[in-house]
């Protein structure tokens, strides 16, 4: 007769939190990032302009003595011109130490996914580049693009993100 332990049954909340993901919407399309990643949700306000900034970031607000940069996802994402009302919200990220604001239409809920109802991204020329996909997640007849926000805020544009911010 074999002992199972609690350890080897139960998952451990960081396990539980890894499939966790807020929806968001973009346009028409249901996106998902993990739940680790998000600090806060803010209502949208108007940031301060930079000179020379690329056009998806929109500028910068201070957070609590921190200067945030923030990123239109629409505009990022080329999904047409973003317009801002009730609903938009600054979905405020920490990635690798870095806070970063993130524009989107609106946030609906924490979904938990479970690893067969994570599909692979298939390759096709979509406006998101697949390289940032962690895949397609599905629950009953909604579809979520599981975006992998460390490799969206890549390098380079963290570089451009950070020098904005300095």
């Amino acid at each position: 007769m074999t002992q199972t332990t609690a350890a080897t049954v139960t998952e451990t909340a960081d396990d539980i939190a890894a499939r966790e993901f807020l929806a968001f919407t973009l346009g028409k399309e249901e996106y998902g990032i993990h739940i680790l990643k998000v600090q806060e949700l803010r209502g949208y306000e108007e940031p301060t302009r930079i000179a020379n900034a690329p056009d998806f970031i929109k500028g910068v607000v201070n957070l609590r003595g921190i200067i945030v940069p923030i990123v239109d996802m629409r505009i990022k994402f080329h999904l047409g011109t973003p317009t801002y009302d009730q609903f938009t919200v600054v979905i405020i990220l920490n990635i690798n130490g870095r806070v970063v604001g993130m524009v989107v239409d609106s946030v609906s809920d924490v979904i938990t996914l479970t690893p067969d109802q994570v599909k692979p991204a298939p390759e096709m020329g979509t406006a998101l580049n697949t390289d940032y996909l962690i895949g397609l997640g599905t629950v009953d007849q909604r579809m979520l693009i599981l975006v992998d926000i460390d490799k969206l805020m890549s390098s380079s544009e963290m570089g451009l993100i950070d020098s904005v911010a300095a």
